[in-house]
């Protein structure tokens, strides 16, 4: 068995208003200084495979699913 962990962003020059909600938020609350905030998703998933096979299955999971490749790019890393 092995642990994968899947990171999904936005690509450069998308907008992320929940991010950008997050940071006015914040402001409102009196934290100073914050120059942005991202927002990123992040899966673990545990297979039973090698972590050859895992980081493969990963990668189509999130093709097929889990990311929109349009505006997204993703990160497969196998523990």
């Amino acid at each position: 068995m092995v642990i994968a962990e899947i990171r999904i962003e936005l690509k450069s020059g998308v907008a992320d208003p929940e991010g950008q909600n997050t940071k006015k938020a914040l402001e409102l609350l009196g934290f100073k200084g914050i120059k942005g905030v991202r927002t990123i998703k992040v899966f673990e998933m545990e297979l039973d495979a090698s972590p050859e096979e895992a980081k493969a299955q990963c990668e189509e999971m999130c093709r097929k699913l889990l990311a929109n490749p349009v505006i997204q790019k993703f990160k497969v890393v196998v523990k």
